[in-house]
Order: structure tokens, then sequence, then C-alpha cells
């Protein structure tokens, strides 16, 4: 790795810096003529899948329907580089604790099934046999409720399903998921609020808003697909108002990389034409202030006879708790709202006027709204917001929360869910014979939980990297080893196989890319985007290897090992063709899944039924519900802060997706060749008294008798608000406690951690 350099980059999201990141990553992997051509059929009808984030597919897909970070997901599964037997043969365990994510996972593939030997401190290989046999009598020792299945958001609907059912069938609800960790408060503040769990938008309303509201998502590393309808946008002079804490480029403009116009030209589209830089956990407060603004201005036009600002039939018809709501906005001052969002009341005003002029709205947001104490609520205000002018269910507006892995909602609609009211217990019932366990499972922060006490005894992983992942890394990585089981389903090496149980395996998967060929054929499989359509994906490549296989068969030789015979589950029938999945999944869910068969390739994708998009209501009152916030404070759980005390926000660079680093650059922030780095303002850097390449070392002010730090981080001087810190996910995990985390959702408050900025101690 090349010493780092810290420079400030000049160019668009997109343009040449994307095409220039994206011919690396091919020539790297060794691919640059099948990676390219393979690109050709990402995001197709007759192709796969993205493998990265769910963003929505088109009905009409441009030659190269993918973004720079979906080609370097492409390519990091379709590398040529193999981690087989005689890798491990040459590297104990504990060796390669001590590498990093990038250089596990660059290694490559994983070829075989593998078992821990604790005398050698090795993997090797094992028959496919002889693994089940000894995880199925593993789990049939165990008490179920102490074991936990995991789904990181990758796996297919097909394997979800099955998944999801070999839990309950073995006995426990215990199947947490990725978006506990991201969207849960999503999940919760949607659901109270308008009756639905997921976002009420589909791709087509981009062609026909007149705003959007963007709060808390980086576009440009995170979604980047998504930058095509936001110009199309611009270009028709829509405007896109934008709360974020730092600025970042994919929200400031863009140069399509498809348009040879543009690239020749070097042409840029300018993206947000209003861009507040929000405190981090600022959004209450500051959309309080919207809705303060609305609400005087409304009161103004009534009295002078003018039109209405707020749509007034609709909040009668369609809404519950409208008055007191506005009491609760009446009551806050504008000092007081100032200091929390960090904006002044002309900012807030002028972006209230945007917003109070506009027909239809769309109102995106990502982690930066979820990713608190208080995120729930943050998202239950942004939908005050929109049912102040009625826009949600109706063409061009409405909530679109930009979901991260590409199928991380699909799996819940099929079941991935620890609620069991979120799941058909009494369908499954009947349509298997048997009876599901009714009490609540376990979600990510109560597996953690239990893994730390000692309750939970045996982790399985459906993909995913959970021990970097989660919050308390040095807490849960000394609880890891704990445990009596650990498996990991998965197609390259990470971190989360080497703290590892007792009894440990890697079980190679095929990736979705590949060609799953069973006793029917070759299969296809299918995911839900952002947008909740579901899409058909095949596999048209190789197999890495003839040892690893695919989700649906692991999963299904793990029930067949685990469980007694069933003969209303046909395992072995399922697997030999995943259309017979699809048909038992309809069977289930037959108003969702209508037709998933014959619909599942249809261009645009099978769009699920969203009672919310149709003004139908399922809350408890039976309207869409204005729900009072607590108060505006979204990270209250903290001790009294202190002059060296910041709030750190955890972000992604553009080099990575989620716990996968592709490399060490950040090319937006002006970050190459290194990760360990703190962004500081500079009236922060002055008080605290440490300046731009200094190194600090980071603590957690806490009271719980843990202590937390993550030394040697490198200074620079940034746009981020004062009192704002940020630094890489996942390596700045170990500073968040386990328990500061979304007071509903229980997601961890990731983008708020107090923490304590001192210099580097001298070594």
């Amino acid at each position: 790795m090349a010493d780092p350099k810290i420079e400030p980059y000049t160019g668009p999201a997109g343009g040449w810096g994307s095409a220039s990141s994206l011919a690396e990553i091919l020539l790297r992997e060794e691919i640059p003529v099948s990676g390219a051509a393979l690109l050709l059929k990402q995001n197709k009808p007759d192709g796969f899948m993205c493998t990265s984030c769910a963003w929505s597919k088109p009905k009409k897909p441009a030659a190269f329907e993918y973004c720079e970070n979906g080609a370097k997901a492409t390519a990091w599964e379709q590398t040529t580089k193999r981690v087989g037997p005689d890798f491990f043969a040459a590297h104990t365990v504990t060796e390669l604790l001590g590498w990093t994510d990038y250089a596990l996972e660059e290694k490559g593939r994983l070829t075989h099934p593998l078992r821990y030997d604790p005398v050698s401190d090795r993997y090797v290989p094992v028959e496919w046999a002889e693994a089940f046999a000894e995880i199925g009598r593993e789990l049939r020792a165990l008490d179920p409720k102490s074991v936990v299945c995991y789904a990181s958001g990758r796996a297919s609907l097909e394997t979800s399903y099955m998944y999801a059912l070999f839990a309950r069938m073995y006995g426990n609800n215990n199947l947490p998921d990725s978006s506990n960790m991201c969207h849960e408060p999503t999940s919760v503040g949607l659901k109270a609020s308008i009756g639905s769990a997921v976002g009420t938008t589909v791709l087509e309303d981009f062609e026909s808003t007149d705003l959007i509201l963007f709060f808390g998502q980086n576009v440009g590393s995170n979604a980047p697909r998504m930058l095509h309808p936001l110009q199309d946008a611009r270009k028709r002079r829509v405007p896109i108002v934008t709360f974020n804490p730092l600025r970042e480029r994919g929200l400031e403009r863009f140069t399509n990389p498809q348009s040879p116009v543009e690239m020749v030209t070097r042409s840029e589209t300018q993206i947000s034409t209003q861009y507040h830089q929000v405190k981090a956990g600022g959004d209450i407060a500051a959309i309080t202030g919207m809705c303060k603004a609305l609400f005087a201005a409304d009161d103004e036009a009534r009295v002078v006879g003018r039109p209405r600002i707020l749509d007034v039939a609709f909040i009668e018809e369609h809404t519950h708790g409208y008055d007191a709501f506005k009491a609760y906005c009446e009551r806050k001052d504008w000092a007081t709202l100032e200091a929390h969002s960090g904006l002044t009341r002309d900012a807030i005003e002028a972006a209230a006027a945007a917003y109070g002029r506009a027909r239809a709205v769309l109102g995106v947001y990502g982690m930066g709204l979820t990713q608190h104490r208080k995120g729930t609520e943050a998202v239950q205000m942004l939908v005050n917001l929109m049912l102040l002018r009625g826009n949600v269910g109706r063409p061009g507006a409405g909530l679109c929360p930009v979901r991260g892995h590409s199928n991380v909602q699909g799996q819940r609609t099929v079941g991935i869910t620890e609620k069991p009211e979120l799941a058909p217990l009494d369908a499954l019932a009947t349509q298997y014979g048997f009876e599901p366990p009714r009490e609540k499972g376990l979600n990510t922060v109560e597996a953690c939980e239990g893994i730390v006490d000692g309750s939970v005894k045996a982790f399985l992983s459906l993909g995913g990297n959970f021990v970097r992942a989660i919050p308390d890394t040095v807490r849960m990585e000394e609880a890891w080893r704990r445990m009596r089981l650990t498996v990991q389903i998965s197609t390259k090496l990470n971190r989360s196989h080497l703290v590892n149980g007792k009894v440990a395996y890697i079980l190679p998967c095929l990736g979705r890319i590949e060609i799953d060929a069973q006793a029917s054929g070759p299969q296809a499989v299918s995911m839900e985007d952002s947008t909740s359509c579901f899409h058909g994906s095949r596999g048209v490549t190789k197999p890495v290897s003839a040892h690893v296989r695919s989700e649906p068969w692991i999963v299904a030789e793990l029930a067949k090992a685990t469980l007694a015979s069933n003969p209303k589950v046909t395992w072995d029938a399922w697997v030999g063709d995943y259309a017979k999945i699809r048909d038992a999944i309809e069977t289930t869910y037959p108003t969702v899944f209508h037709d998933l068969n014959g619909r599942m390739f249809d261009p645009g994708g099978l769009h699920k039924p969203i009672p919310a998009r149709e003004r139908k209501w399922e809350t408890e009152t039976g309207k869409a519900n204005f729900i009072v916030p607590e108060g505006l404070d979204e990270n209250p759980d903290m001790p009294s802060r202190g002059p060296d005390i910041l709030d750190l926000m955890t972000l992604r660079s553009n080099d990575q997706f989620n716990t996968t680093i592709y490399g060490y650059d950040d090319r937006f922030r002006g970050v190459k060749g290194t990760r360990a780095i703190l962004f500081m303002n500079a009236g922060d850097m002055a008080r605290i008294g440490v300046k731009d390449g200094e190194t600090v070392d980071l603590s957690t002010p806490s009271d719980d008798g843990f202590e937390r730090s993550v030394k040697g981080l490198r200074v620079i001087q940034y746009d981020i608000p004062p009192g704002n810190c940020g630094g890489y996910y996942p390596e700045l995990n170990p500073l968040i406690p386990l328990w500061h985390h979304d007071e509903q959702a229980k997601t961890p408050a990731a983008k708020a951690i107090p923490v304590r900025v001192a210099r580097a101690a001298a070594s």
C-alpha cells in the first residue's frame, strides 16, 4: 500500500473518476475483458441483479445499467483469485486475525467447506456430509432458544424463505438481519405512522415529482445508480433540498459516465439546489422548524384569504393527531431549533418555502436519519412533514427510504424477522403441519446481549460479516469465542470466520452471478428492491469451484440434518427446482406474491402491494398518524459533554460496501491510501488543540465500566458541522456501546457517538 495522501478532489460524482476506478478494479481482480462483458448483463431483465445495493431496476434499462460500486461488487465476486485448502494450510487463524478486512477478502473466493481445528489453529477441509452431520448433532443438543439464525441481506427470496422456515421448525424466531442495523427505524416508524413498514414510492414517481427532499443519504457512494433519476429531475428544473452534515459530492454535482457528450465536454449537473449541513442528530429539530414555518404560513394565508398552504382536505379525511402535532411545533422557539439543528432560521424557512410551493414531493432518506437513539422519531417527523401537504399516496410523492443490501427488504417480506406478528405463523402452521413458536425472537442487539451473557450458544450466519458490523467490537469478540457453535455461509473470507466458537464451520456458497445448476437445470432466483419491486436474477458464469454449493442447497441440508422429517416440507424437491420454492412462497403470501413465477422477469419488476400508496392506512386509528416526538435531542443517553467531546458519525468511503472494503481510497473526500482518519471541523480542532495531519486517539465517555477506544487516527480538517466529527465504519465500531441504540427499533446509534478526542499518546 502506498503512503497515504490527503488532497481535495475537485471532480464530480461519476465522470472520469468513476470510469478510472472501474478500470482499476477490473484489472486488479484479473478480469479486464470478461468483467467488462459481464457488466452488460448486470441489472438487465435477462441477466443478474447487482449484488451490492437495492436500488430499483428501470423498465427500460440503460446499455450500462450499473454504477461504480455495483461494478466493484461484481469484480469482487468474479475475481480469479482463490482461497482454498492450501491457503489455510499456510496461515493460522491467529495470524489471519492480524490482517485487515481488505486483505482478507482480497485474497479471493472460498472454494471448499472448512472446519476449524483448534489443535493446529487452522481451518481444514471437510466433506459436506460430515459437516452437516456434526452441525446437526450440535443443533439438536442445544435449546433452540439459544441459537441465532442471522441473515445479511444478500440471500435471495427463495433462500430466505427456506431459512426462516428452518429456524421456526427448529423452534425459534431468532432471525435478526442486517435491517436491524440500518433501517429498522423505518420498519417501526412507518408502520406506526402510515401502516406500511416500507417506502411508498416507485421509480416512476421520480418522473413526475416537483421537489425532492433528501435526508442523510450519500447517494454518490451508497446508491450511485440513483443519480440518474436525480439528474433527470434536475434537467426538468425540479429542486432538490438536501439535509446532510457533510457536503457529499454525489449530492452536489454529477457527470453521467454513460453520456459520451458529458464525458467529452466534462459537463456537470448540479444536484442540490439547497444544501443544509444539519448537525448529526439535528434532523428532528430541522423538520420541526420546517413544520413550524408551514403552520405560520398557512395561518397567514387563512387570515388574508389566500389559498391554504396545508392540504386541509387530506388532513381532515386521512390523518389523526394533527392538533397535538401543531401545538408541539408552535411551542418550539426558533433559538432552540437553531441550536439543536445547527441551521439558521432563514435556512430552515427557505427549505419550508420550497416545500410549500411544490405539488408533489418525494422524501428520500438514509441511515443519517435512522441511526440515532431517536431514529424512529426522526423517520416519523419526516412522515409528519409529508402529511401536512398530502404527499403520501399520490403520483410523484411519497416516502423513499434508500435500503442497503440488495435483498434486505425482501428477506423481511418472506419471514426473516424476530417479530412473530410480522410473520404469517398461522399460514405456515397450516401449510407445513407444525406449530411455529409464538414468542418474540432476538434482534441484532438482543442477540449480541445474549452472546455477552452466555444465553446464546450458537450462531448461524447466512452471509455477512456480523462480527465486524456490530457495535462494541472488543467486548463482542471476547464473548463470541465462548459460544459452542458458529457456522458461516460465505463467498469470501472475513473476520467473522476467524473469531469462532468452539465448533466452527465455513460453508462456501455460489455467488449470485454464477450458474446454479440443479436437477431441473439452471436456476433463477428473485429479490426485492428499495421500491418494493420483485426481480428475477440468472447466473451467467461458471461456478468458482466444484466444491461450492448453492445457498438453497446448504439451507436444505442444514434442515435435513437437524429437523425430524416432515412430508409437507419437500426440501429436496425445492432444491431441484426453485420454481417450487416460489410456488410455496405464493401459497404462504398469496396477495403479495401472486404469479411470482410468471412475472419475476417482467421489465421493471413485480410490484408489491403497499396499502399506504393507495391511502389505505393499516394503523390502530385507521388513519395516517401525526406522531409527536418526545423532544429535539436525538441522542439523550450519554453522559454530560465536555469541551473535548464531539459527536462521531461513522461513514462509508466510496471504496467500500457495508463491511466489504474494496480499497483504501475515498476519492470524493480526498483520501488516498488509508482508512485511519478523523474528519474534524476547524473550530473544534483549534479548541481541542490539534492540527491537520496530527494523530489522535478516540475514547467513548461512558459510565458503564468498559473502556472503549480507537487509536492512531490522522486528523483531516474538513467541512463538517461544529461539534461533529467523522470516521470510517467498521473500524470505529469499537467506540459504540451496545446499549447506544434506537429506543424503539434497537438499531445501533452509529451516527452520533460521543467521543473524547486526544492527541495520540507517545509510543
